[in-house]
């Protein structure tokens, strides 16, 4: 049931908090916005790895901003967090705006006691497909295997659970121009997956832009054989004509998009057609009000949209409501394994552990977070990845 306001009354917004938790590989930035309703208030997630300080302290300067405001008028304060301070914000103001979005998006939700997704427009397909990650989230334990088959016996847990795609990370930090042992290396990795999983599972490589235009087309091409469902990042995605290159050069499609934030820096990647896939983030993207708009312009290409999720479950229950109001939506990344207790800090886990999931049907993002779990995990420094070249220099990681 909606939380009616008293009437005569506007809610308000009271406090913007933030409860950091760690999940070993990132802390989890958690949003939460309160309003003088009782009962009424929302979360969001603004995780953003090596940069959680950063975060939670651009999270307290668009407080200011919020503090006496309706959380209601959704748009209006989006434009005010974007446009009002002098200096327009990168990936970290960013991140933290799209958390604070998404919990204003739980509180219309809760208000109006209905899904985020039907506020959107309503559910556009019966359910939508899940990607799950080989070894629960722990790709860099895989790689430090000797034993490219190793990939091959980690896609059965996952087809186990139920799910028919899957995501890996063979590639390693790589060389400008790559070594024969290093391509096919990776290559036997890919053709251990595709032999344990057989034609009827789709596979995707990430590269995280650790490779130049020429590095990702020489791997590329050792890989045309294993039909990839698509092939991630293979270079930084400001790099449009890079990206051009290797979507040209190779016979599968190519994703990125997890590091643009805004519409606007997804403007040059769509008008030149530089990519198959957009992969915005809506904990960084802008958050719920620019996922959508961004998707908007994917559609205007024909380009469809897999929202980047590795994070917790606040943004994957705000990238599942996108999935089921954005047409065109191809399918949803999620992380099930990455901590034992993730479902531990939640009242109302989501059922991310299969292939599918269902329209949610519960009022704003359908999530309450457990305060008193969650704060059993406290911020802890990620480990940093130091990664570099053979030669001692630094590396993309």
């Amino acid at each position: 049931m909606p939380l009616p306001a008293a009437k005569g009354k506007q809610v308000k917004i009271t406090a913007v908090k933030t409860l950091v938790v760690n999940a070993r590989m990132r802390n989890w930035v958690l949003v939460k916005v309160e309003t003088d309703q009782p009962g009424l208030y929302g979360w969001g997630e603004a995780t953003l790895e090596w940069k959680t300080k950063g975060v939670v302290g651009s999270v307290e300067d668009l407080a200011v901003l919020l503090i006496g405001q309706d959380p209601l008028r959704t748009e209006h304060l989006w434009q005010m967090m974007f446009r009002q301070y002098f200096w327009r914000g990168g990936i970290v103001a960013m991140t933290a705006l799209s958390g604070i979005d998404q919990a204003l998006w739980d509180i219309k939700g809760k208000e109006a006691g209905k899904p985020v997704c039907e506020l959107l427009g309503g559910p556009v397909r019966d359910r939508l497909r899940l990607y799950d990650h080989l070894g629960g989230g722990l790709m860099e334990d895989i790689y430090q295997s000797e034993a490219p088959e190793v990939f091959g016996e980690r896609i059965h847990v996952s087809l186990e659970k139920g799910f028919t795609a899957v995501k890996a990370m063979p590639i390693p930090v790589a060389e400008l121009i790559e070594t024969p042992a290093t391509l096919k290396r990776a290559a036997k990795c890919v053709e251990a997956m595709r032999k344990a999983a057989g034609d009827s599972v789709d596979i995707m490589l990430d590269l995280h832009a650790r490779t130049t235009s020429a590095a990702a087309i020489q791997f590329g091409r050792l890989l045309a054989d294993y039909n990839l469902f698509w092939y991630e990042e293979p270079c930084w995605p400001e790099h449009v004509d890079a990206l051009l290159e290797v979507s040209r050069a190779l016979p599968f499609p190519i994703a990125t998009g997890e590091r643009l934030v805004g519409r606007w820096q997804f403007r040059e990647l769509l008008e030149k057609r530089a990519c198959a896939i957009i992969q915005p983030d809506v904990s960084h993207c802008g958050g719920i009000s620019e996922a959508r708009r961004i998707a908007a312009m994917a559609e205007t290409y024909s380009i469809p949209v897999a929202c980047h999720n590795p994070q917790g479950p606040v943004s994957t229950a705000a990238s599942i409501h996108i999935g089921f109001a954005v047409p065109n939506y191809l399918i949803q990344e999620v992380v099930r394994a990455d901590v034992p207790w993730r479902n531990d800090i939640l009242t109302h886990p989501l059922d991310v552990a299969c292939g599918y999931v269902d329209p949610p049907t519960l009022p704003g993002l359908g999530i309450e977070i457990n305060e008193k779990a969650a704060a059993k995990y406290p911020f802890a420094p990620e480990v940093t990845m130091a990664c570099f070249h053979r030669d001692g220099s630094v590396a993309d990681w």
